[in-house]
């Protein structure tokens, strides 16, 4: 019997962070580039736009007031999961499956909580 080796987590990370050694194939994760930040000093791998949050559900997110903001959260990972399940949306995270089982990868955002945003949402579901 083969064994899958075990997979690495994602790693998330602003894209506003330095490059390390250890980050492996960097992928950012958000629709629009980063303000100020050209692309070499990026250092960004691949950039698969249909896995990012439409522009709707992006503000809608943004616009919430943060009294709730576990439930809406809660709702952003629902409202989320259920765009990633489109069909160009599947292939591209097969393809970044398949680039966390090479070795080391790094999900970038601008945001400033990545462990609150999109972001982490998608390493879930690579992991998962």
């Amino acid at each position: 019997m083969t064994r899958t080796p075990p997979r690495s987590r994602p790693r998330l990370r602003r894209v506003y962070d330095p490059a390390a050694p250890d980050d492996g194939t960097r992928v950012l994760v958000d629709r629009l580039w980063p303000r100020g930040l050209t692309k070499e000093d990026a250092h960004i791998d691949e950039w698969p736009k249909s896995v990012t949050p439409s522009t709707e559900l992006r503000r809608w997110f943004h616009d919430l007031d943060d009294a709730d903001e576990e439930d809406a959260f809660e709702e952003f990972r629902r409202r989320y999961e259920a765009e990633l399940a489109a069909p160009e949306a599947t292939r591209a995270l097969t393809q970044l499956r398949e680039l966390a089982a090479r070795g080391p990868l790094t999900l970038l955002t601008a945001s400033k909580t990545p462990e609150r945003s999109h972001a982490s949402v998608l390493r879930d579901l690579l992991t998962g």
